[in-house]
């Protein structure tokens, strides 16, 4: 986008909205319109940026420009809150909520727990009407989401323009379901998530299937037989319930040894299928001095999105953003594309 021609359009506009009458002088108009010149050159030469596409793998790069253009395209962030933490605020209460229709399972884990899946089976899927086939998505909420949280609405909608099913991991009691045992999850255990992929593959072992995780609950009486909850409950910090409470869960001798093993950093090197990766180098859980970029180039299947702007999980863009964001976008081009055109990405 030119700014200069932006900037020369809202200047017209201002002027055929403003009245100097209004101010009484001239001065007014003058202080709104340089106003309005500066905030616009400042937005579109230090805000509005092209993401910064990191990839050892040349071919992972050429794949991704062709098919999944927008991580090469400038993502203007809303321009009355782009700043990461508004964003991060912000979303949850700005962005609309579609409406999707669940089929709710409940699975049984090795332990004697339980899982709950939210299905959205897509049975109205113009391009893939033989649910044997029917590509699926495995969507992976955030800590302490659910299925019901508004970005994964947003997935699901835009999957379903593509015709894919979609099939939503709950981790352990945050969904409404029983806690049969005294077990929820931590952000370096991966049992139930095998589970799960093993379930959907059994049920349906001729479809494609691919995986999108974003970021990362009370059934005390079972958990009181093994913690302190009191204790639990007064913590005022992340790290403070991670140390009393998932550590200990997880047997983890301190809450450093259970950081240390739930970092991507010790992971990324033995990725063996191609991962995108979408982070805002505003994010304030997730903030760029701690991205592993270094680690990701050693990695030829590990391609990184970088943001100037986006927050966390906000990815806000438009004047008013209700619906679609740039997380959205993105989820939905490298879905398509991995679907659509797999035979290349994975002959890399």
């Amino acid at each position: 986008m030119d700014w200069q021609v932006l900037t020369r359009e809202l200047s017209l506009y201002l002027e055929s909205q403003v009245r100097v009458g209004l101010f009484g002088s001239g001065v007014g108009l003058s202080l709104v319109l340089g106003f309005g010149v500066a905030y616009a050159c400042y937005y579109l030469s230090s805000i509005a940026k092209k993401p910064q596409l990191v990839s050892s793998n040349e071919r992972f790069c050429r794949f991704l420009e062709e098919y999944c253009p927008v991580v090469t395209e400038t993502y203007y962030p809303t321009i009355w809150c782009w700043e990461g933490r508004v964003q991060t605020l912000l979303r949850p209460f700005i962005t609309s909520r579609p409406q999707v229709q669940y089929r709710n399972e409940l699975i049984r884990t090795a332990d004697g727990g339980q899982i709950s899946l939210d299905w959205f089976d897509n049975n109205d899927s113009l391009y893939y009407p033989d649910a044997s086939t029917r590509p699926t998505v495995l969507l992976l909420p955030g800590l302490t989401g659910t299925s019901k949280e508004s970005y994964i609405l947003h997935m699901i909608h835009q999957s379903e323009t593509l015709g894919y099913r979609c099939v939503v991991f709950n981790n352990r009691g945050i969904a409404g379901e029983e806690l049969l045992t005294p077990r929820t999850y931590c952000a370096a255990n991966t049992e139930d998530l095998e589970a799960v992929i093993h379930h959907i593959h059994n049920l349906h072992p001729s479809a494609p299937f691919m995986a999108a995780g974003v970021s990362m609950g009370g059934h005390r009486q079972m958990l009181e037989k093994l913690f302190d909850m009191d204790l639990v409950m007064k913590a005022r910090t992340v790290r403070e319930f991670d140390k009393q409470f998932t550590s200990v869960m997880f047997g983890y001798r301190t809450i450093d040894d259970y950081y240390e093993d739930a970092s991507p950093c010790r992971k990324l090197k033995s990725v063996g299928i191609p991962v995108l990766c979408l982070n805002s180098v505003d994010d304030v859980f997730s903030p760029g001095h701690a991205i592993p970029v270094e680690t990701a180039k050693q990695n030829a299947n590990v391609a990184l999105v970088l943001t100037s702007c986006g927050g966390h999980i906000g990815f806000l863009e438009g004047i008013w953003p209700r619906k679609c964001t740039y997380m959205d976008r993105v989820f939905k081009q490298f879905v398509q594309a991995v679907f659509e055109h797999g035979n290349k990405i994975f002959s890399m």
